[in-house]
């Protein structure tokens, strides 16, 4: 590939062009917002002047409501050898295409699953793919050239390719990306009106289940509409676990004996289920899940901390597999949770307490 058209320089379109440009690929922009264009050519994304020729690919990076549209004008204006769109429903917007007529064999659907909380080009990183999985849903009037196109590009931005059918991602994507959405904003909005005592209570836990709920909610309403009934089946079933679950917590509160006992299989009975569920979530680098400690150090809030506890984890040689930092209310200062392998911990803890940490037991 040697020349790209991304149309649309939001959070992922900008991030394609940046890997790519970072690879040799002359890439350019096209946006509706000409301003957001110029934001991303000026990070290093490309440039904002229209291709003087067909280029190899087009990239269509808008949000699902309009990919049809922005790729049926592409393909009639003859942009590009091949056409893909990275939107996060993949169904909708080809029989969009169907009934429009279009052209279909120099067009794939595709789904970078990957993002941010934030939106927009200055969001933008190269390395938002890295290690992601990016899903290609090929057809059997596809042309081959396209897809060895959607591959390369995939390979550039040192994604992992998935290949599947677009109604299937669609609805995997409504139980594992879409509904946590919700779920996540439905548990955020219960804190809106809450009492300030409360919500100064707010730990890890809350925050953990809540970061998503900071997503903006026109780039989600566009999603959501693109996908609405495999998502309603999720949120269906989920409905039903919270009535079961309701009426277990109101037997807990009951005098007899029986129903409490009910109550707690109830509770039980969700909690294992989850306890399974979670278990099959991928680990690092999309490998099976591992189980890790967690060694709790206090840590001041103050520049160069992170690094300086980093710099001693690494001179006790130790690989940091994942970390989360719990702020303590009202304090400048905080818990820094250090996840490692098990056979790794007496050896942090003693390092790090040689060089004056404080370890949490």
């Amino acid at each position: 590939m040697r020349t790209a058209l991304v149309i649309g320089t939001g959070l992922i379109g900008t991030s394609a062009a940046l890997a790519l440009a970072a690879r040799g690929v002359q890439v350019f922009l096209e946006d509706h917002d000409q301003a957001q264009a110029l934001t991303a050519a000026a990070l290093g994304a490309g440039t904002a002047e229209a291709p003087p020729e067909k280029v190899d690919l087009a990239i269509v990076a808008v949000p699902p409501a309009h990919v049809a549209g922005a790729l049926a004008g592409a393909i009639r204006r003859g942009a590009a050898r091949a056409y893909i769109d990275v939107a996060s429903v993949k169904g909708g917007p080809r029989r969009e295409l169907e009934a429009m007529g279009c052209e279909l064999s120099g067009y794939l659907g595709t789904h970078p699953m990957a993002g941010k909380e934030r939106s927009g080009p200055l969001a933008a990183t190269a390395d938002l793919f890295e290690g992601r999985p990016w899903v290609l849903t090929p057809t059997r009037d596809g042309d081959t050239e396209v897809l060895n196109l959607a591959l390369e590009l995939v390979a550039l931005c040192r994604a992992v390719p998935v290949v599947m059918g677009a109604d299937a991602h669609d609805r995997a994507v409504a139980l594992v990306s879409h509904t946590p959405q919700l779920v996540s904003s439905l548990v955020a909005a219960r804190l809106k009106g809450a009492d300030e005592t409360a919500v100064r209570l707010c730990g890890q836990g809350i925050r953990d289940v809540t970061r998503i709920a900071a997503s903006d909610p026109a780039m989600w309403i566009d999603i959501l509409a693109a996908n609405p009934g495999p998502v309603a089946d999720v949120l269906s079933e989920v409905a039903a676990d919270l009535d079961e679950t309701v009426r277990s917590l109101r037997a807990l509160e009951s005098a007899d004996e029986a129903k409490r006992g009910d109550g707690v299989g109830g509770i039980e009975d969700v909690l294992r289920r989850g306890n399974a569920g979670r278990e099959r979530v991928p680990g690092k680098h999309g490998a099976a899940p591992a189980v890790y400690e967690i060694v709790a150090v206090y840590i001041g809030d103050q520049p160069g901390e992170l690094a300086r506890i980093f710099a001693d984890a690494g001179r006790a040689g130790v690989n940091i597999e994942d970390v989360r930092i719990e702020h303590a209310t009202g304090q400048q200062a905080g818990f820094i949770q250090l996840m490692v392998e098990p056979q790794a911990v007496p050896g942090l803890i003693a390092e790090l307490r040689e060089r004056g940490w404080s370890i949490r037991q």
